[in-house]
C-alpha cells in the first residue's frame, strides 16, 4: 500500500559515500528531506543535487537533514559528491529495498528498454518521523526551492 500523509515514515539504515551508517531513527526531532533520485552524474540527477547543495545553508539554518538516495555504490556517490561539492549524506540503498518501501522503485521505462530502478520522488518528514510532505512528481532544477518553501508553511 502505497504510504500516505501522516503515516510513519518507515526506518531505514542505509551506507553513506563515506561508509558511515545513517538511520532514520537516529534522526528523531529533525526535520528530514529524503529524495530519491535515479543515477549519480546523470544530467536530471545533477541538477536537483546541485539545486539542494545551492540552497543548502537555508535548510542548515532551519535545522533540516537533506539525504539523497540511489541504488549507486559508495564509490560512485563519492566522486559525485567531490565533484559536485555536495555537503550533504548520498546514501546507497544497493537492492532498491529502502526505495521499493517507500515506493520509489520499480519498473521504468527508457528509450524503448524496461528496467527497475529508482523513480524521482521526495518525502518530507517531520520531527515525530511522519510522513508530512510527498512529492511523487519532481522537476529537479526548481525542487529545492520547493521544498524549502513547503518547510516554511508545515514548520509555521
Amino acid at each position: 500500500m502505497a504510504l500516505q500523509l501522516g503515516d510513519r515514515a518507515p526506518d531505514f539504515s542505509l551506507p553513506d559515500g563515506e561508509g558511515n551508517t545513517v538511520s532514520l531513527a537516529d534522526l528523531h526531532g529533525k526535520w528530514v528531506v529524503l529524495y530519491f533520485y535515479p543515477r549519480d552524474n546523470t544530467p536530471g540527477c545533477t541538477k536537483e543535487a546541485c539545486a539542494f547543495r545551492d540552497a543548502y545553508a537555508d535548510f542548515q539554518s532551519s535545522d533540516v537533514v537533506v539525504l539523497g538516495v540511489s541504488t549507486d555504490d559508495a564509490k560512485s556517490h563519492t566522486k559525485f559528491t567531490t565533484k559536485f561539492n555536495l555537503p550533504f549524506p548520498l546514501l546507497t540503498d544497493a537492492d532498491g529495498a529502502m526505495a521499493t518501501t517507500y515506493d520509489s522503485y520499480g519498473l521504468k521505462k527508457f528509450m524503448g528498454k524496461e528496467y527497475m530502478g529508482i523513480s524521482r520522488k521526495t518525502f518530507i518528514i517531520d520531527p515525530d518521523g511522519n510522513i508530512a510532505k510527498i512529492y511523487p512528481k519532481v522537476k529537479p532544477e526548481q525542487h529545492a526551492a520547493e521544498v524549502l518553501a513547503d518547510l516554511a508553511t508545515l514548520k509555521g
